[in-house]
């Protein structure tokens, strides 16, 4: 009775070491937070009357901008092949913007003073 107690025992430990669990933290594989490579916009902030920011990647390539103000109503949207962003529209205030490339978004604060 007692070699079926260590065996049991040491079975069930070789089980919990083995086991990767079912917490949140293991199911973050699946969705690992991607950044886009090496973007950057300038100026932030920018001062009134500037009709340009530039937006720049390390690959560069085509860029969905979304702007949104900060209610979170879209207030622009555009695709974006170059990287210079006309903000003429925009008056004094905060904004997000989405930037979306390559399937891969994020989301910056833009700041027109």
């Amino acid at each position: 009775m007692k070699k079926n107690y260590i065996i049991i025992t040491l079975l069930f430990f070789a089980f919990l070491i083995t086991q990767q669990g079912f917490s949140q933290s293991n199911f973050s594989n699946a969705s690992t937070q991607q950044n886009i490579e090496g973007l950057s916009i300038y100026p932030n902030p920018v001062t009134e009357g500037r009709q340009i920011i530039y937006i720049t990647t390390k690959k560069n390539f085509a860029k969905n901008i979304e702007i949104y103000n900060v209610l979170g109503k879209q207030i622009h949207a555009t695709v974006l092949n170059g990287k210079e962003l006309n903000i003429s529209s925009l008056s004094t205030g905060v904004y997000i913007l989405k930037i979306t490339e390559n399937k891969i978004s994020e989301t910056r604060k833009l700041v027109i003073k």
